[in-house]
């Protein structure tokens, strides 16, 4: 009776267990796009090759548009353990305390996209990425967006039109030196108000990608648009490294196959969604939509050098020349 009876606990202690062995993983994906931005859309394939490729292994909650955690929220939330999964600008990471990734923001940086995504790839950014897994943030991998263009309430030609504006930007140390050599008053502001501040007046203007322009509606609420591919877009895929350390292997691998699919299918889509949505916001008839002549181009680089120069004592001469030849930069232009 005393064997019997010992027996039956020791199923019931292993009963929960046995249980809790079959529920699937939960990961909770959170992002500021929407669902049908370029990283929407690799979110949901994300889902999709995640619980395909585990068998069930794993489940994948998928978050869009800033519904779980805003973007100044979200990577507390990751280091904490309350989400698994974010695909954040790599603006959002000087204030993480890894300001080495505010370079990438350095005006005419990476305008040639096999450039860039050839330096995301690089033994450069695998050391950037130690930085950041120290703060317990483990990226994946790169997803390109392609070029920022601006909007604003009144044309931008030359540098001496942003004078005075009131201008969004991402919580960039570079970002806010952009501004302010170009004149504007720099407002740092989470992607899910800025609709809302470019439509009564809080902001005048803010630079993006076409697609987020689009599919966040802020052309409904801007009168033009400059094509000036001043800046880069790039997201970080980022976990966090205790989580996905702490995956079994069976797991882990089909989840790495599924980041890099997903991967592919972002960079293939981007640049095609982004000409798509400037055609669109064109179409529409409620921009005003200006391209950059070379010779304007040239105007505004001769503007914004300062900058380079200027933050060569945050980031070290040596380290933003090794940047400038990894992205194909030359800086005499």
């Amino acid at each position: 009776m005393r064997k019997w009876l010992l027996a039956m606990a020791a199923a019931l202690m292993l009963a929960p267990s046995a249980a809790m062995a079959q529920q699937p993983i939960i990961i909770k994906f959170s992002h500021v796009a929407s669902s049908d931005a370029p990283k929407g859309k690799a979110a949901n394939l994300f889902k999709e090759l995640a619980e395909k490729y585990t068998n069930g292994k794993v489940k994948v909650e998928v978050y869009h548009n800033s519904s779980l955690y805003k973007d100044k929220e979200e990577l507390e939330a990751l280091q904490l353990g309350a989400v698994q999964l974010l695909a954040p600008s790599i603006s959002k990471f000087g204030p993480l305390g890894v300001k080495e990734f505010d370079i990438f923001d350095l005006p005419f940086l990476m305008s040639d996209d096999a450039r860039a995504r050839q330096m995301y790839a690089s033994p450069m950014m695998a050391d950037l990425n130690k930085k950041l897994e120290a703060k317990g943030v483990l990226p994946l991998a790169y997803w390109d967006n392609g070029t920022h263009v601006y909007t604003a309430n009144k044309p931008l030609i030359v540098p001496d039109d942003f004078k005075g504006m009131k201008l969004r930007i991402q919580g960039s140390k570079v970002l806010d030196a952009v501004a302010r050599d170009l004149g504007a008053i720099p407002q740092i502001m989470a992607f899910s108000e800025v609709y809302q501040a470019l439509q009564t007046g809080v902001v005048d203007g803010e630079d993006n990608v076409p697609s987020n322009i689009l599919t966040q509606r802020f052309y409904e609420v801007q009168k033009y648009l400059t094509v000036s591919n001043h800046g880069r877009l790039t997201y970080a895929l980022v976990t966090n490294k205790k989580f996905w350390d702490g995956l079994p292997e069976d797991v882990r691998a089909p989840l790495a196959q599924a980041v890099k699919e997903s991967t592919d299918f972002f960079d293939e889509t981007a640049a095609k969604d982004n000409a798509d949505a400037l055609e669109k916001i064109k179409a529409s008839g409620k921009v005003q939509v200006h391209v950059l002549t070379p010779e304007e181009k040239q105007a505004w680089i001769a503007k914004l050098m300062p900058v380079h120069t200027e933050m060569q004592s945050r980031f070290g001469k040596d380290f933003i020349e090794q940047i400038y030849k990894a992205s194909g930069f030359t800086p005499s232009l």
